[in-house]
């Protein structure tokens, strides 16, 4: 039978799209409208001078939607979501860091009106350090919450109690989920009720079940009645419902709106679980398309299957192999093919732990470990001394590199084929960031090459290349091997 196809809601069907191919589409930064001469003078300051294509699109669409101030849409409209869904590394976290801090900049008093959330800690970190460059010198205040400090540290850094009652230190949030639950129940004088932006970065890991409930709680604690004297009771906002028009901001007295903006390198395409997130009138930019043709009569050509990009720079490759030569391959590539700046994805913290002590005891190889185990100060360096080129070869889990944006990675190596596209596609996107070329393998296990090939074929991704490593090119390594492998037998007991 025919497949059915999902019926997309027109915002879904027909969006803006956003060039892919980076280096040919940028934009010099004066060439974008709306900027604050402030700004423009901070992106100087910091060496950039053009934006990508995705800047170039997002910045004027979020500072247009509160081209009224922050009280209100434009022509008192309340102001459209906007969803950006673009490939890893084309610089997504400038799009909202810059119009959001430019519509805060003429702000009086401090109070939550953006918050970020974000599933690692890695990455509220990054955003923050984004978002730390660009109010310096403004007023503004950016906070980061994601329980690397005590409950308490951060309860301080959050509200100051005065006599007359609770002040916000913050003007912008960055956190993760869990951290932020925790102080919207549990901190008191914490306020969402002035929040203005709502900023979910890799917006599909977000929506998934387990931060389902902190986004619940974040909507809940923005249309909360505070309950004050007659001073505060200006700005309530009522949780708005399905009708909406002028007269929503104009009947009583100006109101907040909260206009969400998502971010994302696999934006979910499942409108039921973008229905979850209740979003306004949304706008989608994406760089996710399909360049085929459709002829004059008007019939489109083949299905189109594009459903994720990946950068402009990535050659893909896959090596079938069986279990027993896959730590020979890695070692093969790093010694042999002499492999540097080498990002390796496995799919357990075990699995990374075991592979960093055998490629140690083996010798030759410059190796660390990336995972959960390890401090933030102790991620934090492995990173440092990676990109310094100190760490010829990088071994982590999912979890611990999704959406980290690690400089200089020549190679990903799938050491483990991912179960899941998306799974591949982060991965993947760990290298040819922002216009430069990279290289990704993924060793495959002949049981798993029928599955594997079908997921990225599924997903529109035509041109990855078979890769035979041939038996001979491995036997020199067999017997250092072997003594490797003894020789951790005899650590591990």
């Amino acid at each position: 039978p025919p497949q059915v196809q999902p019926f997309l809601p027109p915002w879904l069907a027909q969006p803006k799209l956003v060039q892919k191919r980076i280096k040919d589409n940028l934009v010099p930064i004066r060439d974008v409208p709306g900027i604050h001469p402030r700004l423009l003078k901070k992106l100087q300051t910091n060496g950039i001078e053009s934006f990508f294509p995705v800047q170039a699109q997002v910045i004027p669409a979020i500072l247009q939607s509160a081209s009224n101030g922050y009280l209100m849409g434009q022509g008192g409209y309340r102001p459209r979501d906007i969803c950006v869904s673009a490939p890893t590394g084309s610089g997504k976290t400038l799009s909202f860091v810059i119009p959001i801090v430019q519509v805060l900049l003429d702000r009086v008093v401090c109070q939550v009106r953006a918050l970020v959330v974000l599933p690692t800690k890695e990455l509220a970190q990054q955003v923050s350090k984004v978002f730390n460059i660009y109010t310096d010198g403004t007023g503004l205040k950016v906070v980061l919450i994601t329980g690397q400090k005590s409950f308490g540290k951060e309860q301080e850094m959050l509200v100051q109690k005065k006599v007359t009652g609770y002040c916000s230190l913050a003007d912008i949030i960055v956190a993760t989920p869990g951290r932020l639950t925790d102080h919207i129940s549990q901190t008191p004088g914490f306020s969402l009720t002035q929040l203005r932006f709502l900023i979910i970065d890799e917006a599909d890991r977000m929506i998934d079940d387990m931060h389902q409930n902190c986004l619940n709680q974040i909507a809940k604690a923005a249309f909360q009645v505070e309950n004050y004297s007659g001073s505060n009771m200006l700005f309530q906002r009522t949780k708005p419902g399905p009708f909406l028009c002028a007269i929503y901001f104009s009947s009583c007295c100006p109101q907040i709106p909260l206009q969400k903006l998502l971010f994302s390198a696999t934006l979910t395409q499942d409108p039921e679980k973008l229905q979850q997130l209740d979003l306004f009138q949304p706008r989608l930019f994406t760089s996710v398309y399909s360049e085929k043709k459709t002829p004059g009569d008007g019939t489109e050509t083949e299905q189109d299957t594009n459903k994720y990009t990946l950068p402009e720079g990535l050659s893909q490759c896959y090596v079938p192999c069986d279990l027993n030569s896959k730590p020979l391959l890695l070692l093969h590539f790093m010694l042999a093919m002499k492999f540097t700046r080498v990002l390796c994805f496995t799919n357990s913290r075990e699995a990374s732990h075991r592979l960093f002590l055998l490629v140690q005891a083996f010798g030759g190889v410059t190796v660390a470990e990336f995972s959960s185990r390890l401090s933030p100060n102790e991620r934090r360096r492995t990173i440092k001394e990676f990109e310094q080129g100190k760490t010829q070869l990088l071994i982590s889990t999912d979890a611990t590199a999704r959406g980290i944006d690690i400089k200089g990675v020549n190679y990903v190596i799938n050491y483990d084929a991912p179960q899941f596209i998306r799974t591949y596609i982060h991965r993947v996107g760990r290298t040819a960031r922002a216009g430069e070329v990279g290289v990704a393998f993924s060793l495959v296990l002949r049981i798993q090459e029928r599955r594997f090939l079908r997921m990225l074929k599924d997903a529109g991704i035509q041109d990855v290349k078979k890769q035979p490593v041939k038996g001979n090119s491995l036997k020199p390594l067999v017997q250092r091997y072997e003594e490797a492998l003894c020789k951790l037998e005899k650590t591990v007991k």
